[in-house]
């Protein structure tokens, strides 16, 4: 998730029962002065690998290598378009589409539910955690299901944790020291995160929602550029959709010009809280929903209608997120939820043994 100075969701063990996840928060962002900087310097980056790959990348085979050091630029892959699928047939989400997002815990369902709570169109819930059952019964209440992972980021708890060598982890998450950035062009790490896109495919989710693949805007310990972000967000999609699953692009405003068709949608998190929205427009221009989290400071029972509206206003700090698929949010993605009419929901999750 996203607090006041930083770009990505995360989540962090701090005890409990396995299936209850920590609490999230943004890593730490630079000033916009820097990110100006940064972006022009990964622009000439992006257009020297243009230069020198050609626009043909094709993606490297064979088995990774956990021993050997990280590479210094990414595995040639492809930048997938919005056909990219094995047969054709994938979830493309509408604009607006009404959702959900509910990560601290798994969901709680039963064959007896009629509705949900939000009825809303779309689930975002973690991979991990939620069963193949909690994804059958919201198919079976006509849902769709986004499955959360982290795409970035080493997090210690995860049942695959013990499969990253040593040398893909970076520095730590900024305020997050267990959780280490990821080297987004290893081979050990794909693999991994191919694992994770069958274990979705498993499951049946309909869409990804991998996060913290904007280290970028991170000191990641890693050197990981835009460039390498691009080029993962290619990888991703292209397991993603030959398995016939959408895939969205957490936060990354930067590089969204370079994705909207590589991804089905955008997850943004705070863009009106940083005045950044427009940035995420290019995907309701290409008919591509972006689901939108804004977290209140306060949003115990119901949001005050003043700072209900600042986040549905459409204009200024919200200039840009006309057809935003908007929620309100507390921290730790409980089951709670407010939409911009104010009317207020609250998931029922799994109640941890803590």
């Amino acid at each position: 998730m996203q607090s006041s100075n930083g770009d990505s969701i995360r989540m962090k063990q701090l005890g409990g029962s396995a299936n209850e996840l920590p609490p999230r928060k943004r890593p730490g962002r630079f000033t916009r002065r820097t990110l100006i900087i940064i972006g022009v310097l990964a622009s000439v980056l992006i257009i020297a690998l243009a230069v020198g790959l050609g626009v043909g990348l094709t993606r490297k085979t064979g088995g990774g290598d956990e021993g050997s050091s990280p590479s210094s630029s990414s595995p040639a892959g492809p930048t997938p378009t919005a056909n990219a699928t094995s047969n054709g047939t994938y979830w493309q989400p509408g604009v607006a589409a009404s959702w959900q997002i509910a990560l601290q815990n798994p969901v709680l369902i039963t064959a007896d539910n009629k509705t949900t709570d939000p009825d809303v169109e779309v689930f975002d819930i973690d991979l991990f955690t939620n069963s193949n059952t909690t994804i059958e019964l919201l198919h079976g209440l006509g849902k769709k299901v986004i499955c959360y992972f982290s795409g970035g980021s080493y997090e210690p708890y995860r049942p695959d944790s013990g499969d990253f060598a040593s040398n893909v982890i970076g520095k730590a998450l900024d305020g997050w020291p267990d959780e280490h950035w990821i080297d987004l062009r290893s081979q050990n790490v794909r693999d991994i995160m191919t694992k994770r896109i069958e274990l979705a495919s498993s499951k049946g989710c309909d869409g990804l929602d991998p996060d913290n693949v904007d280290a970028y805007n991170n000191d990641n310990g890693l050197g990981l550029t835009q460039a390498d972000t691009i080029n993962y967000m290619g990888f991703l999609s292209s397991e993603a959709l030959s398995r016939n699953m959408s895939i969205g692009l957490k936060n990354a405003g930067e590089v969204l010009s370079n994705l909207t068709s590589t991804v089905q949608f955008s997850v943004n998190e705070q863009c009106v809280q940083f005045s950044e929205c427009g940035k995420f427009a290019p995907m309701v221009d290409a008919g591509k929903p972006v689901f939108h989290i804004e977290y209140p400071k306060s949003a115990i029972g119901q949001v005050a209608s003043k700072v209900a509206s600042d986040f549905c206003s459409r204009s200024g700090d919200a200039e840009g997120s006309a057809s935003f698929s908007t929620v309100m949010k507390n921290m730790d993605l409980d089951g709670w939820v407010e939409f911009c009419d104010q009317v207020t929901a609250n998931t029922t999750l799994v109640v941890s043994d803590s």
